[in-house]
């Protein structure tokens, strides 16, 4: 069984609104990406994930435990960052971290001061007074502080500049080392690249798409662009016969796909032509998700 199992998941608010038969199996120590529009049916996932929601149909379960009716026990291996982050209470930063690690019975503080001082996050400050940055890097040092098994995470980078996005992600790959699960949605496409292992893309509440990051990060198939000194080389080149994707006539440049196996004879071709450049275009997860979106309408 996987560690985080979600099958046939329905929840029908009408008006083509909700998630609809949607099934995941995500493993222990993956990082799990989940990506869509707004309003596509990330968050109502989740918390179906957080047992927050019963489901319509279909069912969640968590280390082998249904999330809606073991909830409380669901609750004791996972840390959770809501998408709307209103914290209760009227407390200071340090002391709704404190009671966040009392009440899960997990955790340390001093980790929570070392991930406060990392993320620049004034503690002192009422819980209620922070800006979104602040209340959600608090709500990072929260989830990350408490050491749980599993972090399920709701656009975690929302609010956060740049520079606390980085310092976010290389934690996230630690906390991957320890072996911990991530399941985290995201409109980042970046983060998502460069963080997770597979990725489900969600569109009107359906799953359209599960990408497996490895094939895009070692995509066999590549992309090479040249540009060509003379008109003579670029048009004799064109006439090769390779399979050429595009073409800029005024710069007198070609994109020519090819697969890995095919790259030293390609080498070889080009050895009799004057080029100005060489280079590989990298593949992207970002590309790759226009082209599925475009391929769905």
């Amino acid at each position: 069984m996987a560690y985080i199992e979600i099958k046939h998941l329905t929840k029908d608010y009408k008006k083509e609104r909700g998630i609809f038969d949607i099934s995941l199996e995500i493993e222990k120590g993956e990082v799990y990406g989940f990506v869509g529009i707004n309003g596509a049916g990330k968050t109502t996932t989740i918390r179906h994930l957080m047992g927050f929601i019963k489901p319509d149909e279909g069912s969640v379960t968590i280390k082998g435990l249904d999330a809606t009716k073991s909830s409380a026990e669901v609750k004791r291996y996972v840390s959770y960052i809501p998408g709307e982050i209103n914290f209760p209470g009227n407390t200071s930063g340090e002391e709704f971290l404190k009671e966040q690690i009392y009440l899960s019975g997990r955790g340390s503080w001093n980790r929570a001061k070392e991930l406060s001082e990392l993320f620049q996050l004034d503690i002192s400050a009422n819980v209620h007074a922070m800006s979104k940055g602040m209340k959600q890097k608090t709500a990072i040092v929260s989830a990350l502080a408490s050491d749980a098994d599993i972090l399920i995470m709701d656009e975690p980078t929302t609010g956060l500049d740049p520079l606390m996005r980085d310092i976010f992600i290389d934690l996230l790959k630690e906390e991957q080392e320890k072996g911990k699960t991530i399941f985290m949605s995201s409109h980042i496409f970046q983060e998502v690249e460069e963080i997770c292992d597979r990725v489900a893309v969600i569109q009107k509440g359906k799953i359209i798409e599960i990408v497996d990051i490895k094939k895009i990060r070692y995509n066999e198939n590549k992309v090479y662009r040249m540009e060509f000194k003379s008109e003579a080389d670029f048009k004799r080149f064109i006439g090769l016969g390779y399979q050429i994707s595009k073409v800029k006539m005024e710069d007198l440049q070609v994109f020519v796909e090819i697969h890995d196996e095919q790259i030293n004879e390609l080498i070889q071709t080009l050895k009799d032509f004057d080029l100005v450049y060489f280079k590989e275009i990298k593949a992207h997860f970002e590309d790759y998700i226009a082209q599925v979106f475009k391929e769905e309408k």
